[in-house]
């Protein structure tokens, strides 16, 4: 029968290898796998990520890639070194113009081509993810950092005590709409998100915890062996099981994305293409105080 079964599958188009999708996204995303288990950190140049148009498009096929490879059994999402996330600056305006920077080129002054691409790619980032990835997922948000949506999506989360949690969109200017603020809905309950997303205000690793955010908060230098010792842990069950089990975790993210995060998407889009400047210069100042900023120039 497992011959006859075998014979049934061959001539089956093959996914990409480890080998071959790690070097496609080697500028975003480092890899690691070991007995089914892919480890994969944000990363630039060996360092913390630094944040780049390229890089959000990035994360979106990688899932893919991920998804489709069956050496896959658990999957790791980290960051790199002491943040989960990073933005570089230049102060040469044309750089920043060029880089599609909203201070200096408003999203509705991007070609149709371009916001089309920016809408879709910010909304694959978390379909892609749940309902490619038909795996366990752990995030570990290894310390402050912004776009912590695809982590709280994530089966498990783990974090750092320096880690932050906060919903950015609304105080500089702009609805909430990338799917952070829906899952925070999910996770704290209407009354509570809607005080974090007008606020602003940060929930650090601790409060997270206390508050349902995230699973554990570890010293960051724990993180990644809690996040493998889980893992390993996974592994100790079937496939079908952990299969299984994947699908029935990620059902509720499932039906909460197919109702409301287009809906959420595309009103943020909307007003960023009717308004002149996404945000305001005042309210753009309160950033670095938000996000770690790698300074270029």
């Amino acid at each position: 029968m497992t011959e006859q079964l075998d014979g049934h599958f061959s001539g089956v188009v093959r996914p990409l290898s480890l080998e071959q999708y790690s070097e496609k996204y080697k500028d975003y995303l480092v890899m690691k796998r070991e007995n089914g288990i892919l480890e994969v950190a944000l990363s630039t140049d060996g360092g913390p990520y630094e944040h780049s148009w390229g890089g959000h498009d990035a994360w979106s096929q990688a899932w893919l890639d991920i998804g489709n490879d069956p050496e896959n059994e658990v999957l790791i999402i980290t960051g790199t070194g002491d943040k989960w996330f990073s933005i570089p600056y230049s102060s040469n305006p044309d750089t920043r113009r060029k880089e599609g920077d909203w201070n200096n080129l408003p999203f509705r002054e991007w070609s149709p081509d371009a916001q089309l691409r920016q809408y879709r790619g910010s909304y694959k980032l978390l379909e892609n993810l749940v309902f490619q990835l038909d795996i366990p997922t752990i995030a570990v948000v290894n310390g402050p950092g912004a776009h912590v949506e695809f982590a709280l999506a994530c089966d498990l989360t783990l974090a750092a005590p320096d880690a932050k949690f906060f919903e950015n969109h609304f105080i500089f200017g702009v609805p909430p709409g990338d799917g952070l603020y829906l899952i925070m809905q999910e996770l704290l309950g209407p009354k509570r998100s809607a005080y974090y997303m007008y606020t602003g205000e940060d929930i650090s690793g601790q409060k997270a915890v206390d508050l349902g955010l995230v699973n554990e908060v570890l010293p960051r230098e724990e993180l990644l062996a809690r996040a493998w010792e889980l893992a390993e842990d996974m592994m100790r069950r079937s496939r079908a099981t952990r299969y299984i089990t994947s699908q029935i975790s990620k059902r509720r993210w499932k039906k909460l994305f197919v109702e409301d995060l287009e809906h959420h998407m595309a009103h943020q889009h909307l007003v960023m293409a009717a308004e002149r400047q996404t945000g305001t210069d005042e309210l753009r100042k309160l950033l670095p105080a938000k996000v770690p900023f790698v300074l270029k120039d």
